[in-house]
């Protein structure tokens, strides 16, 4: 890929990230496993209300471990594909699909209705409004994301392991 694609590629990426991070923090900040469940709550409630925002912390840490590399990447006097390329893999190796398959599966997504216009994402257990709107508005930029980072998912590998056998 040119040092173009891929350093526009990396800032739009940055971008995405920054925004999942504004929308995760702050409902990670303000929520806690006792507001989300209530005194009567059952067990398999309490687990995955634990489960949810266990993978929310996960996917915030991924996501600001990775705007922090795009975020030197892009700015270094001169830019490094090699480096870039390689943080823009790790982005889809560890957020994308910490977003889209969560450790303790609370949420995943059914591809039958990505594209009816409804939201692709179904909950193992209904959840409170608040903790339904952080994931399904976050769903919308990893799934940007996966789009626009989707040749990560194989074809760079793939090349990589050819030029070393050079």
């Amino acid at each position: 890929m040119s040092s173009t694609n891929v350093k526009t590629l990396s800032e739009s990426t940055r971008g995405k990230l920054k925004q999942a991070i504004s929308n995760l923090e702050p409902f990670l900040n303000e929520h806690s496993l006792s507001q989300l469940t209530t005194p009567e709550a059952g067990e398999e409630e309490q687990a995955f209300y634990k489960g949810l925002l266990s993978d929310m912390r996960h996917l915030l840490v991924y996501s600001e471990v990775a705007y922090e590399k795009l975020g030197v990447t892009l700015r270094r006097p001169n830019f490094d594909i090699d480096y870039a390329e390689r943080v823009l893999y790790e982005v889809y190796h560890q957020c994308v699909n910490a977003f889209f398959y969560p450790k303790n599966e609370v949420y995943s997504e059914d591809g039958r209705y990505a594209y009816t216009g409804q939201d692709a994402i179904r909950f193992r257990v209904k959840p409170v409004r608040v903790a339904r709107d952080i994931v399904l508005g976050i769903s919308k930029i990893f799934e940007e994301l996966r789009d626009d980072l989707s040749y990560y998912e194989n074809d760079y590998m793939t090349q990589r392991r050819m030029q070393g056998s050079k």
